[in-house]
């Protein structure tokens, strides 16, 4: 039951490494990265990891966002006693400075369309999340930890034998790595829970780098607008600058109407001394991050799921042909640009504009956008259904 790590003084209960502290079977550990170009921005990669030590499985995916092509390559193994194994496959990460520098491979298949080698250098300091927690009946259905990073890419992307040269001058994106308790693997039985109903989830999660400083945006809420995390967060470049709370986070988003696809969004951030701070988020690329991957949508590939020794699959489709029922319960990671508004006009306002990603889920009841169940669409005189483009057919 030992492994390499185990020489380490990094023991946090009285167990081997493998070994975690507790036996829920939804314990997990991941990473996730996303990749994309701010210039002529129409390519979009996002990456996963993960390991489910109490399931032994690990599991990973890329997923590719170009014009109408979702390019999925997912791959899925047995986990070892050796955690510090992050390979699954033809698809592996390297930690090569820790909370700084990573790599990420894909090595070319003949089950894709997809392949890279690309290498995160961050630009801010590594910045701890709120605790995720959340509770149905008796059950912990969330108890995470997560921290995020932006940084910039050097390396290479090939699609459909296209060469992309990934220049850190011009290819940026984020990460973040977390862990804990939170629904994987095949459906559970509900019992009483399916009496009272599936918990609704209403989820936003910005994550803004401007060339000045990084915001993290997260608002969680149930079907009445009540919060279970939030948080607003300026991350300096400078490690020595302490983060910088912006108030709390407001929102109001914008959809196509007859559907729950997004189109846009105005974050502002209300300080305590009643200072307003206002973002307008452009989205730019939908990729569907839940079609494809294991976040629950295919009931033959979720995360954790066993899936034997090694497996590794692709899958492709036509983004004008995912079917509308998945979008609505699909979280969708949007890469947006960013314009901040911070200060009055009268008193000389500052503007910045940035990139990053925009994630957002509307599934179940929301009382503000007039959702009533699982299933009800934003209706065309809604005054939050503005007149809009679909974004999902750039």
């Amino acid at each position: 039951m030992l492994s390499p790590m185990d020489d380490y003084p990094v023991h946090q209960i009285a167990e081997p490494i493998r070994h975690v502290a507790t036996s829920d079977r939804n314990f997990y550990d991941r990473y996730y990265f996303n990749c994309y170009p701010t210039e002529s921005p129409d390519v979009f990669l996002i990456v996963g990891l993960g390991q489910y030590p109490n399931l032994g499985v690990m599991d990973a995916f890329a997923v590719l966002r170009r014009g109408d092509d979702h390019i999925v390559a997912r791959m899925s193994k047995a986990l070892g006693a050796d955690r510090t194994d992050t390979t699954v496959g033809p698809l592996r990460i390297e930690v090569l400075e820790g909370l700084q520098k990573l790599r990420v491979v894909l090595e070319p298949g003949s089950e894709y369309d997809l392949s890279f080698d690309i290498t995160f250098d961050a630009t801010i300091p590594a910045a701890l999340e709120p605790k995720h927690f959340r509770r149905q009946l008796e059950r912990v259905t969330f108890d995470t930890s997560r921290f995020l990073q932006t940084g910039t890419w050097t390396g290479s992307l090939t699609v459909d034998g296209k060469d992309f040269a990934i220049d850190p001058k011009t290819w940026r994106g984020n990460r973040d790595r977390s862990w804990g308790v939170r629904p994987v693997g095949e459906a559970e039985p509900q019992g009483r829970r399916a009496v009272d109903g599936i918990q609704n989830f209403f989820w936003i999660y910005a994550v803004m780098q401007f060339d000045e400083f990084t915001i993290s945006v997260i608002m969680q809420e149930d079907e009445q607008g009540r919060r279970i995390v939030e948080e607003a967060m300026r991350v300096w470049p400078d490690e020595t600058r302490d983060n910088e709370w912006l108030g709390r986070p407001e929102h109001e988003l914008t959809f196509c109407p007859d559907t729950r696809d997004v189109t846009g969004a105005t974050i502002t951030f209300h300080r305590p001394g009643g200072d307003v701070l206002t973002v307008t988020c452009e989205l730019l690329l939908a990729n569907y991050i839940g079609i494809g991957t294991g976040y629950g949508l295919e009931q033959d590939w979720r995360h954790g799921m066993w899936q034997g020794e090694l497996v590794v699959q692709g899958l492709r489709h036509k983004v004008r042909e995912i079917e509308p029922f998945q979008r609505m319960f699909s979280p969708v990671d949007n890469l947006a640009s960013f314009t901040l508004t911070e200060g009055n006009f009268a008193a000389g306002a500052n503007t910045y504009s940035g990139t990053g990603l925009f994630e957002v889920a509307a599934i179940g009841p929301h009382e503000k956008y007039g959702f009533t169940s699982f299933t009800d669409t934003a209706q065309a005189d809604d005054a939050y259904a503005l007149a809009a483009t679909d974004n999902t057919e750039e």
